[in-house]
């Protein structure tokens, strides 16, 4: 994970065993923040990574949460 990110960056927010979180500009697609995802945190299963969309696991929130330090940033969940 960096430790650093910066406005406009994509970054990696949190590493699990089976999930992952990552920060990503806006106007990115999904389809990019997955790609980004398994490039710097590969999932390591047949299926790989995808979004966690459950409103129960999300907690009621939207799939895209926004980034509470970059307002032109969204955080997407990954699970295994």
């Amino acid at each position: 994970m960096s430790d650093v990110q910066k406005e406009g960056e994509p970054a990696l927010t949190h590493a699990g065993f089976l999930d992952c979180q990552v920060c990503v500009p806006k106007d990115w697609t999904d389809a990019q923040a997955l790609e980004f995802a398994e490039k710097i945190f590969p999932c390591g299963t047949t299926n790989g990574w995808f979004i966690r969309t459950d409103p129960e696991l999300l907690g009621g929130d939207p799939y895209r949460n926004q980034c509470c330090e970059f307002e032109s940033h969204v955080h997407i969940c990954f699970d295994a």
